[in-house]
Order: structure tokens, then sequence, then C-alpha cells
């Protein structure tokens, strides 16, 4: 009697360690798995990021890149708000917009200050030929960003190349003496508001 006791004793130690290494094993697929999904979503998040400063080099590729080999964040420029009649010959439109300048270099954010009754002159001129049609547009919205631009730095001694230029010099019939390209401090325009009425 004392052999059929040890004979169930131990059936179930031997089922009880198969158990265990099954246990085991299955913890040890989970943990695997786990890092290597760990592994592939820390991979592919540096390739986003490079993919996306590659979309948006291919999108504007007059930026410069000066900013991304910067140690200090960029300093922006808010400009008082703009309320300005609208060029609608039909009907009286006036638009509201508020501007904020990005610049890589605090020094220039500092000269910026120091000449923005020019540069706010500047804006309010650009903005005055504008029409509603152009600026509900995306397009029409780029093509002032790039306008302020340039007119945020002319007061400055700084001529930034304008598109009907660079359109006029690639027509093969006018010669034009070709201009040195200037980079702009300015790197970009954003917009905190837009109403157009």
């Amino acid at each position: 009697m004392a052999t059929a006791p040890a004979a169930e004793v131990a059936a179930p130690k031997g089922g009880g360690s198969k158990k265990l290494i099954i246990i085991v094993a299955a913890v040890l697929v989970l943990v695997l798995v786990g890092g290597g999904v760990a592994f592939m979503l820390l991979k592919k998040k540096p390739v986003a990021e490079d993919g996306e400063d590659g979309a948006e080099a291919a999108e504007a590729p007059a930026k410069p890149k000066a900013h991304a080999k910067s140690d200090h964040p960029p300093t922006f420029v808010p400009l008082d708000p703009f309320t300005v009649n609208l060029a609608d010959k039909d009907v009286d439109r006036f638009a509201q917009v508020g501007v904020t300048l990005q610049v890589d270099d605090p020094k220039f954010a500092d000269q910026i200050k120091a000449y923005m009754p020019a540069i706010r002159s500047n804006v309010l001129m650009v903005l005055s030929h504008k029409t509603a049609v152009e600026l509900l547009t995306i397009e029409g919205k780029q093509k002032l960003a790039k306008d302020i631009m340039r007119e945020a730095v002319r007061p400055m001694g700084i001529e930034l190349d304008d598109e009907d230029e660079e359109e006029a010099a690639s027509a093969p019939k006018k010669k034009k003496k070709k201009k040195a390209h200037v980079e702009s401090p300015i790197s970009q325009v954003l917009f905190s508001n837009f109403i157009v009425q």
C-alpha cells in the first residue's frame, strides 16, 4: 500500500513540472514578442521623423536648414494683429490677420523689433492689395506668407527673390542678370489669426 500513494504523488509532480515548463516557455515567448515589438516601434520613430523632414524639404525647398543644426529653440516675434480693407472692388471686405515671425537667431529678432514700424507698414501694403478670393485659398495663404517674409526683411536691406522675377527669368526670351540667391533670416511666417469678412 505504500507503493500506491508514492505513484500517485509522483504523477502529479511530473505533470506539475510539465506545466511549469509550458508556463515558462509561454512567458519567454511573450517577453521576446514584446521586446521585438518595442524594438520595431522605437526603430520606426526616427525613420518617421526623417520622412517628415524629407517631406517638408520637398514641399518648401527654399527654407533654410540652419534651424535643424541649431542648439537653441527658434525665437518667435509676434506682430500686432492687422486689420485692413481688402482690394475687392464690388464689395467692401476686410481681413484681420495675426502674424508671428519665426527666426533662428535671437539677435535678428531684436533687429526685427527695431524695424517694426517699417515692417508693419510693408505687411499692411501687401495685405491691402489682396482680395478675399485670394486669401480664402490655401495657396493664397501660402503666397501671402512668402510675400510677408519678403517684405518683413526689406527694411533691413535684405532683398529676397520674388516669384514673379523667378518666372520672368525662366522665360527664354528675356535676358536678365542673375542675382545671387539670398537666404531669409526668417524661417517661417505663422498665422495666429485669420479672419476675412
